[in-house]
């Protein structure tokens, strides 16, 4: 009998499950600790919620480490209230050679009963990478196949380029060196 932990051939099971999870849902309770001072959940909590759920449908998707490189669109609907059960849903809506675009919605109800309503909304990019030296690697081909993928994969395309824009219109407010704009710090 093979030795504990079995080898395991990284690529050929990569390659056996990547472009199977289109989508993934995460659920769970919001917890106290999650609340600002108003009494609901912090934005940033929420927003490490998107890039939790979007991280693990990029994986799931390419098989491969993945980083956030952009989130775009993202809209606080509703609050999230302490206690509420919460549903973090990622749709992958669009691929590029080594980029994967999920749609992200976070809804939240009463686990006691009542509506779920859309609390935040927004577009989430991640690249996959290579094990070797953290190069953007190549993830599966996503074709859309229905009219609403193919609006949603509109959609995504849509709001990155218009967050590609902002990108630039700041950039070239820094490049004035008017003062206005701080310098970026360095990661």
């Amino acid at each position: 009998m093979p030795a504990w932990p079995f080898p395991v051939d990284a690529d050929a099971e990569r390659s056996s499950m990547s472009g199977q999870q289109r989508e993934l849902e995460f659920r769970f309770l919001a917890e106290p600790t999650d609340v600002n001072y108003g009494g609901k959940v912090h934005g940033g909590v929420v927003m490490k919620w998107i890039d939790q759920a979007g991280y693990a449908a990029a994986v799931g998707w390419s098989g491969r480490y993945a980083v956030t490189v952009a989130v775009g669109g993202i809209r606080f609907v509703a609050p999230v209230r302490t206690s509420d059960l919460v549903a973090v849903s990622a749709k992958l809506v669009y691929t590029g050679t080594s980029s994967m675009h999920f749609a992200v919605d976070v809804h939240a109800r009463d686990p006691m009963g009542g509506d779920e309503r859309l609390c935040t909304h927004c577009v989430i990019v991640f690249v996959a990478l290579d094990d070797v030296e953290g190069k953007p690697a190549p993830v599966p081909a996503w074709v859309p196949q229905t009219d609403d993928d193919r609006r949603l994969s509109e959609y995504a395309t849509r709001v990155m380029a218009l967050s590609k824009g902002i990108e630039q219109t700041v950039a070239r407010y820094r490049d004035a060196g008017d003062g206005v704009l701080p310098e970026p710090s360095a990661r």
